[in-house]
């Protein structure tokens, strides 16, 4: 019993620091300096096409 306790308690902390993590990278990920040509595209495709839905 003592086993579990460990591992949930270790799961516990480890988890909410890996979600955290997670969170942060994903969340910072379109701020890359790498990301602004692909980010600039994204943003202005939608003027690219004079299709009018027609």
């Amino acid at each position: 019993m003592n086993d579990y306790n460990t591992l949930r308690h270790l799961a516990d902390t480890v988890g909410l620091a890996a979600m955290a993590v997670l969170f942060v990278i994903l969340c910072a990920w379109p701020f890359r300096p790498g990301a602004k040509d692909r980010n600039q595209h994204a943003a202005n495709s939608i003027f690219e096409e004079p299709d009018d839905g027609e």
